[in-house]
């Protein structure tokens, strides 16, 4: 299994953009022994694997009546399947021992190039053991295996296969058309999923708690009151309301410094805490 040398896109591992094709694969025919072959290297490797219908995903029930749960690295089990049925697709159960897969969609509706390339601008991607061509012309990105669970992220047209999943392999193919591999090296690394998470769909701000009906601050006292008592992950939002509220009153100069201190009081550093009011005043309209 070795790297595709006409393949023109760069290396995940320097950190470069990856420019995906959106061309599907070209149908072929394959050799049946080619994917005992496959089977067995992936085996070799301590990757579990089990056969899947032949030009299909879907396990054979026949030979794996549990799916990925009968994956095995048995060379002799592994034989006797593919013995039998010498066009099924390989299929390698994700998730430690073997690997972890970023699976980057590509259907009529929309594809995953843009997220991917955006995982590849952060870092996320460095560590790549082997990237993989699909029939669709999507891609799959292998990981070193992990026990992290399996994902998706819909929106960006991102999966996440890792521990219960499984994709299907080189040289297995999907009504005609291969799983092709156009880069491979012999380490990796694991992938962070919920990272990956954190870049595509960051979380929304958290909104301060107003204060309940009828204990609304009475003047900056209330307000350096209400903002000491403000917690981790709430306390940037809050200052800045506080200070909003304050500017509203006409607080200014040393009303604001003392909220100032009431923001240091609860763990904020001085260099953000003071942006932040300086832009509750800009956007109440005064000159900060």
């Amino acid at each position: 299994m070795s790297t595709n040398a006409n393949d023109p896109r760069p290396g995940l591992a320097e950190g470069r953009e990856v420019e995906l094709t959106t061309e599907l694969a070209e149908p072929i025919v394959a050799d049946p022994a080619v994917r005992l072959k496959a089977a067995l290297y992936y085996a070799a490797r301590g990757w579990p694997v089990f056969p899947c219908e032949p030009d299909g995903k879907a396990p054979l029930g026949t030979l794996v009546p549990h799916g990925v749960k009968n994956a095995t690295t048995e060379p002799a089990r592994i034989t006797a399947w593919w013995t039998r049925r010498p066009d099924a697709n390989v299929a390698i159960a994700t998730g430690a021992p073997a690997v972890d897969v970023i699976d980057v969609d590509n259907k009529p509706d929309g594809d995953g190039f843009a997220a991917f390339n955006r995982l590849v601008r952060a870092g996320v991607l460095a560590g790549t053991l082997a990237l993989v061509r699909t029939p669709s012309g999507g891609i799959h990105a292998y990981r070193t295996g992990t026990d992290q669970g399996c994902g998706r992220l819909g929106s960006h047209f991102i999966d996440f296969k890792a521990r219960g999943g499984y994709v299907i392999a080189p040289p297995s193919t999907v009504q005609g058309r291969p799983y092709v591999l156009t880069e491979h090296r012999p380490t990796g690394t694991p992938v962070d999923w919920a990272r990956i998470k954190r870049i595509l769909d960051p979380p929304r701000p958290v909104r301060p708690a107003a204060p309940r009906a009828g204990h609304t601050p009475q003047g900056v006292a209330g307000l350096v009151s209400w903002l000491s008592g403000q917690r981790e992950g709430n306390r940037n939002n809050a200052l800045f309301w506080a200070a909003c509220r304050a500017v509203e009153s006409g607080a200014e100069g040393s009303d604001l410094d003392r909220l100032l201190n009431a923001a240091l009081s609860i763990g904020l550093a001085e260099g953000p805490a003071r942006a932040t009011i300086r832009s509750a005043m800009r956007h109440k309209g005064v000159s900060a």
